[in-house]
């Protein structure tokens, strides 16, 4: 049978032990060994795998030896309680071991649970699961999880008392992580909110969030932007001993003001264009953006477009203008320019 993501979250919620075998294939390895590990920690319970009720095969062994997937099934444990047979990377190659296995299965038997990449719609082993009445096929695709999705993961991390700023927040965190890294984030918040009775709040998710390699450039054109020339020299000056190099301070620059721009170019204003914004923008950050460019407006950031163009034009000539000096006259005039 197929299974779509609200099926299988109801399976993860309450195994069903009537079920012979689920097939998880996807493109994204990460997000299919995920999804898998759910699945088999609520199948075997946490003393599932040393109480050796889950035994691991793998998917290119079956051609050597294709009855060790049904002998694992059909073997008795030494302790009590639902077993699984985890098949890695399971090709269609071993669609007739699989076959075999699922044909012969009986109540008490131990579940198959089988993980693929991406398989297309005429795959045999997608077939098998999909058409057996006993066992189910689930496909994981790259989309962003959805709020059943995060709301399990916060569940599981700990998580109980979340603003809904905060919960904003980590919908937006969501989708420019991958998602072990979330799972991660999220362990490491529940971690710092034990014993904590107050709610989660959005500075409190960007201060756990993963930090951004790119902070200290940030750093540069908030100055610029908010029109504290003062900072720009001390910053550079910084950033020029880490290795930056002017044009990538052009083209971050450049970036930063395309998004303001296209804030204010959105027909509801800066609000509404600050929320289709890709990737998302959450945090303390968001704020500090929308206060920008509601403070630019349309007019003022296509003049600060034009200025880093010209910068950006010198640099890649063949003048001999030193490179560091051209982007800092440019960013301290764009921050003259933000006091007007």
């Amino acid at each position: 049978m197929k299974l779509n993501p609200r099926d299988f979250a109801r399976l993860v919620a309450k195994p069903d032990p009537a079920l012979s075998g689920v097939l998880i294939y996807g493109q994204d390895a990460m997000r299919v060994a995920l999804k898998r590990q759910e699945l088999i920690a609520a199948t075997v319970g946490p003393q599932g795998e040393g109480e050796m009720r889950l035994e691991r095969l793998a998917g290119a062994d079956l051609r050597r030896d294709a009855a060790q997937l049904l002998d694992a099934v059909k073997a008795q444990g030494f302790f009590p309680g639902p077993r699984v047979v985890f098949l890695d990377g399971v090709t269609d190659q071993g669609t007739d071991a699989v076959q075999a296995a699922l044909s012969d299965w009986r109540p008490g038997d131990a579940q198959i649970i089988a993980t693929a990449g991406a398989l297309k719609a005429s795959s045999k082993l997608r077939k098998l699961f999909e058409g057996a009445k006993t066992a189910g096929a689930v496909a994981i695709y790259d989309d962003p999880p959805t709020r059943e999705e995060i709301e399990a993961e916060l569940t599981r991390a700990g998580l109980t008392q979340i603003s809904p700023d905060a919960m904003r927040d980590l919908t937006a965190l969501s989708r420019v992580l991958d998602p072990g890294d979330f799972r991660q984030t999220l362990q490491k918040i529940a971690l710092y909110k034990h014993g904590d009775g107050t709610a989660l709040t959005p500075a409190e998710v960007a201060d756990l969030a993963p930090a951004s390699h790119e902070a200290a450039v940030d750093d540069l054109l908030h100055a610029v932007a908010e029109g504290d020339s003062a900072k720009i020299g001390p910053l550079m000056v910084r950033l020029h001993a880490q290795g930056v190099a002017a044009v990538t301070l052009a083209i971050m620059a450049m970036r930063h003001f395309r998004s303001l721009h296209a804030m204010n170019c959105d027909p509801g204003g800066p609000s509404a264009g600050i929320q289709r914004m890709k990737p998302p923008i959450f945090g303390p950050r968001r704020d500090r953006l929308l206060k920008q460019a509601q403070g630019w407006g349309l007019a003022r950031t296509e003049a600060a477009l034009a200025t880093l163009t010209d910068a950006d034009l010198t640099l890649r000539s063949s003048s001999n203008a030193p490179s560091m000096a051209v982007m800092e006259r440019a960013l301290i005039r764009l921050a003259m320019m933000a006091r007007r």
